[in-house]
């Protein structure tokens, strides 16, 4: 069986720039903030869960538009490798909708948490032990470097919540990415101010905030953004 990512050096992953070593960085990132949400609650709660949805959505879609086509054409169970990963990609998009969605006085809200927080888990050690590795036997250093550029270019420009009706295949989630993303990045910097602002005045921006997620979800539920998927995680 090939080596996890995990166990290898960034050397052995294809250097600095790597797709790999960026990968990893941002999986030891997550599990910073995961550990970080065990025990929070309240205000706090909500700021981690913020972090880790901008860490969590922009970087799988990414990996859905930059890195997944080349899973697929470079390895012959490349289909069904990156559908088992889009599946956990859709499971994390529903969860936290629902959560949002639910509040955070939710009955159901702590089995919720729970299930993301082993869901992320699940999807972090498919690509690390599984997907990547098998990857890594395809390509050379010099395309594992040139990857990685593309996908970090594509992170950046990333939709940074979540959007369960989505394709998580192209054409439809290239074509929904980047209104998404400006209106994603919209809304967070709404929501960051609302969090600042005296409390008189933090009505009027939970209200534009309502309104970006309205377009946003309108963006969604067009025939373009649902182009290219198929079950289990079309919607």
């Amino acid at each position: 069986m090939p080596r996890s990512i995990a166990d290898q050096t960034e050397d052995e992953l294809g250097g600095p720039g790597s797709v790999l070593v960026r990968q990893r960085a941002d999986h030891v990132e997550l599990d910073r903030l995961l550990h970080e949400l065990d025990g929070t609650t309240g205000r706090a709660q909500e700021e981690v869960l913020t972090r880790i949805d901008r860490l969590v959505f922009s970087h799988a879609f990414a990996e859905e538009t930059v890195l997944w086509p080349v899973i697929r054409r470079v390895l012959p169970e490349g289909d069904e490798l990156t559908r088992r990963i889009e599946t956990e990609h859709q499971e994390v998009n529903e969860l936290v909708a629902a959560l949002e969605e639910g509040g955070p006085d939710s009955p159901e809200r702590p089995a919720r948490l729970a299930r993301l927080v082993e869901v992320l888990r699940e999807d972090v050690r498919d690509e690390e032990d599984v997907l990547f590795p098998r990857l890594q036997e395809r390509l050379d250093p010099a395309e594992l470097r040139r990857l990685g550029r593309r996908w970090e270019l594509m992170r950046r420009i990333s939709p940074t919540r979540a959007h369960p009706t989505v394709s998580r295949r192209p054409p439809g989630n290239a074509l929904s990415g980047l209104p998404l993303s400006l209106l994603d990045r919209s809304r967070d910097v709404v929501d960051s101010l609302v969090r600042r602002v005296p409390a008189p005045l933090a009505p009027a921006g939970e209200a534009l905030s309502r309104g970006l997620a309205s377009v946003a979800a309108a963006v969604e539920r067009t025939p373009a953004a649902r182009r290219g998927d198929g079950p289990p995680t079309a919607r």
